[in-house]
């Protein structure tokens, strides 16, 4: 969704994912620059969908879960709905360093360049993209406890975004320290969490030791299903090169596990599937948002979404492997 070249392929892609099911969509400001937002309004557009664009509703309490949220997030989607009554978006506010000196100012301009981008007039879920830590920058972009909670912080910008009904629903990236997450949790205004969780990262740990101790439980939005590409067979993005989130340590390090879990795998169930169906049907998770490329990927997302859980023996087997 980044390729203002690959138009052709979007809109296809975008179609035989609706055609699945498919309504809830997934994308950030910093995908692409604003490239993702762009081509999925445009998308919407071309279809004549914008008017389709709604916010999905939340029950109050823990475990939190987003109504008529799928099983299967697949890239920019989620897949196993029903035909879509309407489509649901959730995009991301990063903030950097010196977007500090004001929050505030910073996620409203960063919402309205999105809604902007997106050709909508509000988003179903808006979350923070920072990681959060006892101190800033202890960790690539991160953010304090205090940054976000503060009078003048995150969660009082995005409270009045609500309010204007431009945002529904807030959620967080489960990323940084467990102290400082659970410290943002105790808000009990988050109602979603994307963690990594994967194969080869098969517990959501942090999250794990948040969650325990706190009241308010965000659906949990599993992310890196594929662990950057390692888990599919896929040579690493240009994202994979140059990130400090995920850096290509990290990568090559999972292929070398994936290379042996590929040989534990039963007749007849792949890598990829494996891994879909892991994050897919965790006890943990709402949504698994896994990352696509082509039409085909969406087709066979929603394929092995569809086959079930994998059987808990086979789960203990490759986790084993990947740790």
């Amino acid at each position: 969704m980044t390729d203002a070249a690959a138009r052709d392929r979007q809109l296809a892609t975008i179609q035989q994912a609706l055609a699945l099911g498919v309504d809830w969509f997934d994308t950030a400001a910093t995908y692409g620059n604003g490239a993702s937002e762009t081509s999925l309004g445009w998308a919407l557009r071309e279809l004549g969908l914008r008017s389709a664009v709604g916010r999905g509703s939340c029950r109050a309490g823990g475990p939190a879960e987003l109504e008529s949220a799928p099983p299967v997030e697949t890239a920019s989607g989620s897949a196993g709905a029903s035909p879509h009554p309407a489509i649901r978006i959730g995009t991301k506010v990063r903030l950097a360093e010196a977007d500090l000196s004001d929050i505030t100012g910073a996620v409203r301009a960063s919402v309205e360049g999105s809604l902007r981008r997106l050709g909508v007039n509000s988003v179903a879920l808006l979350q923070l993209h920072n990681s959060i830590t006892r101190r800033r920058g202890d960790q690539p972009t991160s953010i304090s406890p205090d940054d976000v909670l503060c009078a003048d912080g995150v969660l009082a910008a995005f409270a009045q975004l609500r309010r204007e009904g431009l945002v529904q629903h807030f959620g967080l990236t489960g990323l940084g320290d467990a102290e400082s997450l659970e410290v943002v949790l105790r808000a009990e205004a988050w109602a979603t969490m994307q963690v990594n969780l994967n194969l080869c990262d098969s517990r959501p740990a942090v999250a794990d030791a948040r969650l325990e101790r706190a009241r308010w439980t965000p659906a949990l939005l599993a992310i890196r299903v594929f662990a950057g590409g390692a888990l599919a067979g896929r040579p690493p993005s240009a994202h994979t090169l140059t990130t400090k989130f995920f850096p290509l340590a990290g990568y090559e390090r999972d292929l070398r596990r994936a290379e042996t879990m590929r040989s534990l795998l039963p007749a007849g169930i792949s890598l990829p599937e494996a891994a879909v169906r892991f994050a897919a049907h965790h006890a943990r998770v709402t949504s698994a948002i896994i990352g696509f490329g082509s039409l085909e990927e969406v087709v066979d997302a929603a394929r092995w979404a569809a086959n079930g859980p994998l059987p808990d023996e086979l789960i203990a087997t490759l986790t084993r492997a990947g740790v």
